[in-house]
């Protein structure tokens, strides 16, 4: 009986933006080295970026927003419009809680340190490329430590009070998708643990950003651990 060949799967194409040309060959090499993983294009500036994205389709885009080029954070929702189907994985090299949180209100899906492990780096593009956030355990505990020491300058409606007073809007549906959210579940994986289709899912989220004034997932798992609505758990 011949064996069932498995469908050959579709390499994640990522865009690396960054200015140095040293340190993008050490990163394609680096992405190159696994086979779900293909680099289409390289960008040491916005223009660059852009001519990459009109020519080809990155499912990521790895954008290091402290190259010291034109290619920042403030550029991320051009990024996403120009690159339709694309995420945003920022790459960083040094703790700037202020700037991480503005990238994640801009559409940015997860972070990456420049001291973390090549395999961190890869999980984090497959993790978003899924549709996922990521972000740390550590990095995201950091990060709320700050904001509740108001060291991070996030806008009213983020402060405490603020988000106290929103957290009455939800139902306990909401809740309990908020809660899931925090444990970093995908929508299918959500819809399976409350046995809902996906559209659902999507429905409640769409909800909970409306009530909540949040743009995205990392904002909703902060606001999540923030308020207690969400347990903060091991990547």
């Amino acid at each position: 009986m011949k064996a069932v060949e498995s469908p050959i799967q579709k390499p994640i194409n990522v865009l690396l933006i960054q200015n140095q040309e040293c340190v993008r060959s050490g990163l394609r090499l680096l992405i190159e080295s696994k086979p779900q993983v293909e680099v289409i294009g390289e960008a040491s500036n916005y223009s660059q970026a852009l001519s990459v994205i009109s020519q080809n389709s990155p499912d990521v885009i790895l954008l290091d927003h402290e190259h010291g080029g034109d290619c920042s954070i403030d550029t991320i929702p051009n990024l996403l419009f120009a690159a339709k189907n694309a995420r945003v994985l920022v790459f960083t090299g040094e703790w700037n809680p202020d700037a991480h949180y503005q990238a994640f209100g801009l559409g940015a899906m997860g972070l990456v340190f420049k001291t973390d492990s090549p395999g961190v780096l890869i999980k984090a593009i497959e993790k978003v490329h899924c549709g996922e956030a990521w972000i740390e355990s550590v990095t995201m505990a950091r990060l709320l430590k700050e904001m509740w020491q108001g060291k991070v300058k996030a806008g009213e409606k983020d402060q405490p009070k603020q988000g106290r007073r929103n957290v009455h809007k939800l139902t306990v549906r909401e809740r309990e998708v908020v809660a899931l959210i925090g444990e970093r579940l995908q929508n299918k994986q959500i819809a399976d643990r409350l046995f809902v289709c996906e559209a659902t899912v999507r429905h409640h989220l769409t909800s909970i950003y409306d009530k909540l004034n949040i743009k995205n997932r990392i904002e909703l798992a902060l606001y999540a651990y923030q308020h207690g609505l969400a347990q903060l758990c091991p990547t």
